[in-house]
C-alpha cells in the first residue's frame, strides 16, 4: 500500500491511539506511518462499543430491580471481570460473587466497600448509595 492510500478512518479510539503500518513512500521504499483506521475496523469497535454499553445498561436495571449490588454494575462499568476485579481487590472469586448480592453488598465494612470504591475509582458514598439510575456516557 502507498503512503497516501493509508485509510485515516476515525472511530471510537481515533483520540485515544493509532495504528503502525507500513507503506511505501514515494520512492518505493517501505516506512512506517500511521492510521487512525479504516471503516472495517471502525464498525468492529462500534459493535464491541454497542455490546458494552448494552451490557452497563443491564447491570444498572438488575441494581435497580434489587437483582444485584453496585458492585455487580461497577465491574461491568469499568470492563471487568471476575478474575480482573478478584486481582485488583484481592477478594477470592467467590466473596465477590457474594457481594453481589444486595443482602450480602448492605452488611460490608466500610474497610471493604472503601476497596471496592478505590478500584472502581468512586468515592464510598457513591457505592453505597448508587440506585441504579446512571447519567454516565461510554
Amino acid at each position: 500500500m502507498k503512503k497516501e492510500e493509508l485509510p485515516q478512518d476515525h472511530s471510537a479510539l481515533s483520540g485515544v491511539t493509532r495504528e503502525v503500518c507500513y507503506v511505501k513512500d514515494a520512492n518505493g521504499k517501505y516506512v512506517s506511518d500511521l492510521s487512525t483506521g479504516w471503516e472495517v475496523k471502525k464498525q468492529a469497535l462500534d459493535n464491541a462499543w454497542d455490546d458494552i454499553k448494552e451490557r452497563v445498561e443491564e447491570a444498572s436495571l438488575k441494581v435497580r430491580n434489587g437483582e444485584v449490588s453496585p458492585v455487580f454494575y461497577f465491574m461491568e462499568l469499568k470492563l471487568m471481570d471476575l478474575s480482573v476485579l478478584s486481582g485488583y481487590t484481592g477478594f477470592w472469586k467467590w466473596t465477590i460473587k457474594r457481594h453481589f448480592k444486595p443482602s450480602v453488598f448492605k452488611t460490608l465494612s466500610d474497610s471493604k466497600l472503601k476497596i471496592y470504591a478505590k478500584v472502581f475509582d468512586i468515592s464510598i458514598e457513591e457505592l453505597k448509595n448508587f440506585n441504579g439510575k446512571t447519567n454516565s456516557s461510554l
